[in-house]
């Protein structure tokens, strides 16, 4: 996946624009001439709280039941706040002049965000987690809009530490992250069965790491952003195998490349091709030493037998076009 976990967390540290959600007055009671009004007043008060606070559970409710939040916890079950907070205030919804709201804990001396909380976006994007000094630190969990998900430590508004991705196609990544961007050791896993395991670097596989595809290869060895290049060795459903330079996903410098049937090659690649000096041997004992070009024998090129014989043969571009036999 080298897949990259795009937060969409915003800067709202200006708490002096919160507007709380429209919540239902408790009505003045109009005076009574009944001699019970003292007793009926108080009753009046208590039935109009309770339709605020019936109001706000309702809203309150609505926000946490999304569709995306159950299939979230279908995955990964509740958040869990492994750590208590105390001293915090809590307040009912707030909401922020871009419409979006948050629900939980502020600092008391601050007036930011702080402790645990939820945060709610228009598109339907949520976090769930910790928070210090109004934006996203400790462990969280945020779903975005699209069904993404990514469940693990933050600072400052971005995923760094340890945490996991889970896409909507099923792709799930496990491993540590920087700056919002994969960077480390990690495990990325696809539908189809494919897997990575190994090192990224700000959001690339790069370094070394181990492929292995649904359809039985593999390849060990280094990546750069994403690409097998460096040293590796690939391994094909056939059991042909390949290991020595790589280059933008091809065989390119110096390799050596084994048939199953006992063939090998040794030598140089151009961009998949064997290109330059190279021996190809037998599994009778056979040798052969000489030139490559885009993939075929070209000029001059010495047969060793097994026996000790030697022959020079002359090629052109892939055709044997004389042969003489060596005393």
């Amino acid at each position: 996946m080298g897949t990259v976990c795009e937060s969409c967390l915003k800067d709202l540290s200006n708490t002096n624009a919160l507007n709380e959600l429209e919540i239902e007055k408790v009505k003045k009671i109009q005076k009574s001439p009944h001699k019970n009004r003292v007793i009926l007043q108080p009753f009046i008060k208590i039935q109009a709280a309770w339709r605020g606070y019936s109001t706000r559970k309702k809203l309150y409710n609505q926000l946490l039941e999304s569709p995306l939040n159950k299939i979230a916890e279908n995955k990964l079950g509740k958040f869990n706040y492994s750590i208590e907070t105390n001293g915090m205030i809590k307040k009912g919804p707030v909401r922020y002049p871009n419409k979006s709201i948050y629900i939980g804990e502020w600092s008391p001396k601050t007036h930011l965000r702080e402790g645990k909380g939820i945060h709610i976006w228009h598109d339907g994007s949520r976090y769930e987690g910790y928070w210090h000094s109004d934006k996203a630190n400790g462990k969280g969990r945020l779903i975005h809009g699209d069904g993404d998900i990514y469940e693990g430590d933050w600072k400052n508004d971005k995923a760094e530490g340890k945490g996991t991705f889970i896409h909507t196609d099923g792709t799930v990544y496990e491993g540590e992250w920087y700056n919002d961007k994969q960077h480390g050791q990690g495990l990325e896993r696809w539908p189809d069965g494919a897997w990575y395991k190994g090192n990224y670097y700000k959001g690339f596989k790069q370094g070394y790491g181990e492929f292995y595809w649904a359809d039985g290869s593999s390849y060990r060895g280094d990546f750069v952003q994403n690409s097998l290049e460096g040293r590796g060795t690939y391994h094909w459903p056939n059991l042909r195998t390949y290991t020595g330079m790589w280059k933008d996903n091809k065989m390119h410098g110096e390799g050596v490349f084994r048939w199953s049937d006992g063939r090998c090659y040794i030598g140089a690649y151009v961009e998949d091709l064997k290109h330059g000096k190279g021996e190809f041997r037998w599994p009778d004992g056979k040798v052969l030493r000489g030139i490559w070009k885009n993939g075929k024998q070209d000029g001059e090129a010495l047969i060793v037998f097994p026996d000790g014989q030697k022959k020079t043969t002359y090629w052109d571009m892939g055709k044997q076009i004389t042969t003489n036999k060596n005393m």
